[in-house]
């Protein structure tokens, strides 16, 4: 499971281009899906062989400038709670300010690794200038400039220095189904509400990731384990419906989970957060299902339900081959329907296709409607197979593959989906010379 890397500091410090140049360098990968994008506070990065997540804390704050400070002491408080590392930055051209010196302080009792970034040095007389930041007491700092980059591989360096060698992950784990959502969705609810029905429960084990406990849960002759997200560590002086705070939980949760079982309120719309977390999901390439909890309080009409499942589907879209169950814990209105939704996602996301059924059906297809040509280049695709990975990835095999387009890829993804069940997980696809 990889590490959560925490960037913070006051407003203007140049977060957000640090957060930029760390995760550039995987983003092609792993924005390979349209419409992915629309977070930029959350990344994958890579460095020296070892695999993080990069988290902006200043994308979570409202307002700019004359943020009060207590939003920022707030800030940094979540990050030391729920990062394994924190890189702390600050300004060469502004020197020390009183805000840097109130985070400083809060840092200063840090027992995780920690970083300081001197940034915007970007010649040597800045170089001599950062001396005076030994004044905050965090001892070493490195001097970056992250518009152009420098000093940044050092840090990045010393970054991946200390995160942990990836332990061999125990074979024949049990499935684990992550219930995620936003603050007061119903997710607790609703794992009471599984669990109160149902005495199949084997055991309570405190979680692998180490602000969630995981249930073993045996129903439909099927065991998992399910995750909760809600709420287990105490709650600190933190607002609890902190947007960042949410996130931060959603993205441990979601990196070691197989099923992100998505938690909606039905009062409240499809809102920002709910969408924040269902990329999240769908950029690490887990399986999904959105849960569309309260439904017993939502006053009816005829297409009420369609309505609001149409306006969930605008929303995701291009992803929109997800199940969407419309339940009430309260009530346990489908919430077995819920469970077995999920089972089937779990079961597709493990669904291999044999190559030569494969080509057989695809080649057929791509024979009736082969990409367009571009700039007077015929395309053929003479091959495809499923690769061997944990997800749906699909290699195709072209003379031309730099000249296929999105909308055929989306295409080609579309078709996969009619012909195999890959409802709820996200699939990849790589166009490949033959």
């Amino acid at each position: 499971m990889s590490s959560i890397v925490a960037i913070v500091g006051r407003p203007n410090v140049g977060k957000s281009t640090l957060f930029n140049r760390l995760v550039q360098r995987r983003e092609a990968i792993v924005d390979s899906v349209s419409g992915v994008t629309r977070d930029r506070h959350y990344g994958k990065s890579e460095w020296n062989g070892k695999e993080f997540s990069v988290i902006d804390t200043g994308g979570y704050v409202v307002g700019s400038d004359d943020i009060f400070e207590g939003e920022i002491r707030k800030q940094v408080q979540l990050a030391i709670d729920e990062a394994d590392i924190i890189v702390f930055v600050v300004d060469v051209e502004q020197g020390i300010t009183p805000m840097d010196d109130a985070v400083a302080k809060i840092l200063r009792q840090v027992k995780k690794p920690l970083f300081m970034a001197v940034n915007k040095v970007d010649n040597a007389m800045r170089d001599a200038d950062a001396v005076e930041f030994y004044n905050l007491g965090l001892g070493d700092y490195y001097t970056i400039s992250s518009i152009n980059g420098s000093g940044t591989g050092e840090l990045l360096d010393a970054v991946a220095e200390a995160i942990p060698e990836e332990e061999e992950e125990e074979v024949n784990e049990l499935p684990r189904f992550a219930v995620v959502g936003r603050p007061n969705a119903g997710k607790s609810s609703f794992i009471n509400a599984l669990i109160g029905e149902d005495r199949n429960i084997v055991t309570n084990i405190a979680g692998t990731t180490r602000d969630s406990i995981d249930t073993k849960y045996n129903r439909f002759g099927f065991e998992f384990n399910l995750v909760d997200t809600a709420g287990i560590r105490k709650k600190s002086k933190v607002k609890e419906d902190l947007e960042f705070y949410s996130v931060m939980r959603a993205v441990r949760a979601i990196e070691h989970c197989d099923i992100a079982i998505l938690v909606v309120d039905a009062t409240r719309d499809f809102e920002g957060q709910d969408e924040k977390i269902f990329w999240l999901a769908e950029k690490n390439r887990k399986g999904i299902i959105i849960l569309v909890n309260k439904w017993d309080l939502v006053e009816k009409q005829t297409n009420t339900m369609r309505d609001f499942e149409a306006h969930i589907r605008k929303k995701i879209a291009p992803f929109t081959d997800v199940p969407i169950v419309f339940i009430s814990v309260l009530t346990k209105q489908r919430i077995f329907k819920a469970i077995e939704t999920a089972v089937e996602v779990f079961e597709n996301r493990k669904r291999r296709i044999q190559t030569s059924k494969l080509n057989e059906t695809m080649l057929e297809i791509m024979d009736h409607n082969p990409p367009p040509a571009t700039k007077g280049k015929f395309i053929k695709i003479k091959y495809c197979m499923q690769l061997p990975t944990h997800t749906p990835q699909f290699a195709f095999f072209a003379n031309l593959p730099q000249y296929i387009r999105d909308p055929y890829r989306r295409y080609l993804e579309n078709q996969l989906r009619e012909r195999y069940d890959f409802k709820g997980v996200p699939i990849s696809i790589y166009f490949r010379q033959k």
